[in-house]
């Protein structure tokens, strides 16, 4: 495997969809602490879970008091 931006880019997606298929951030496929290319895996699976997971809670909170003003 080549550790380049098609790698990267392929990595966060698999882990946003991880992330969207309600999967744990546990549930990586790659290993922390293998060889270069697991850590790589890993680093960025993690880092599209992340990314996702941060998404989906700044979009709840966006606008609170949107909400507290129907009251």
């Amino acid at each position: 495997m080549q550790l380049d931006r098609q790698t990267f880019q392929d990595r966060l997606n698999e882990g946003k969809a991880a992330y969207e298929a309600g999967d744990p951030s546990d549930a990586c496929p790659y290993d922390m602490y293998g060889d270069a290319e697991q850590q790589f895996g890993f680093r960025y699976w993690t880092k599209g879970w992340t990314m996702a997971r941060s998404a989906a809670e700044s979009s709840k909170v966006q606008h609170p008091t949107a909400a507290s003003a129907g009251q």
